[in-house]
């Protein structure tokens, strides 16, 4: 089974005891459409320190971000498009707001015990302060949209190098910024043309990076 497919699969069995059976349902759909480029990235970053790890062993990690992801994108869509406004029948803008918040919580959980635990809260709280910084007249809303992007991937490398023994480097975080950013919003076909494991700049082996740190936070899209 290829990095994609392990991917989905993790995060699918990740929500199948959600209900009711609508909300569940709502969310396999989205997981069985979504680009499946965080996930993957979070694997291939892990074969970058190790590459004997086998990519089941990494596939909770890995669903744990793209859940993560997902959920946020999905916040960015309702908070973007304001679907309540167009329609007196909020049927669906709530089972969309409800749908994300349970895939971002579910990724939570899925990355809790692990190192990448605080880089994920850090992800989450970047994303906020990103959306309020947007509703200024002057903001640079596309700069500052592509930030959940580039956090992601962060995320990704941070929860697939460390489930290795490893740190993630500096190095690391800026090729994935520029991977992220060339992707673009929504990651399409993103999945297709990450590097392979290795071309991904780790800057040494597991547990050998102890300059980097877990919970590295880049600084806002707008001041670069």
């Amino acid at each position: 089974m290829d990095e994609a497919a392990t991917c989905r699969r993790a995060a699918i069995e990740a929500i199948r005891d959600i209900y009711p059976d609508r909300l569940r349902d709502d969310l396999e759909a989205r997981l069985e459409s979504a680009s499946m480029a965080p996930g993957v990235l979070t694997i291939r970053c892990a074969r970058a320190c190790d590459d004997a790890v086998d990519a089941a062993s990494v596939a909770e990690r890995a669903a744990g971000v793209q859940l993560i992801y997902d959920g946020l994108r999905l916040t960015r869509s309702l908070a973007h498009e304001e679907p309540w406004t167009d329609s007196d029948d909020h049927t669906q803008p709530n089972l969309d707001s409800l749908a994300a918040t349970v895939l971002v919580s579910r990724g939570f959980y899925l990355l809790a015990r692990s190192d990448a635990a605080s880089k994920a809260v850090a992800t989450v709280r970047q994303f906020g302060r990103d959306q309020t910084s947007r509703r200024a007249p002057d903001a640079d809303t596309a700069a500052l949209d592509v930030t959940l992007e580039r956090d992601v991937f962060e995320l990704a490398a941070t929860a697939g190098v460390t489930a290795v023994g490893g740190t993630p480097t500096t190095e690391l975080f800026a090729q994935v910024d520029d991977l992220a950013v060339a992707a673009g919003i929504g990651l399409s076909g993103a999945a297709d043309s990450l590097p392979a494991h290795t071309e991904l700049q780790t800057g040494a082996t597991a547990g050998d990076t102890p300059h980097a740190t877990d919970d590295h936070v880049r600084q806002p899209a707008t001041d670069s």
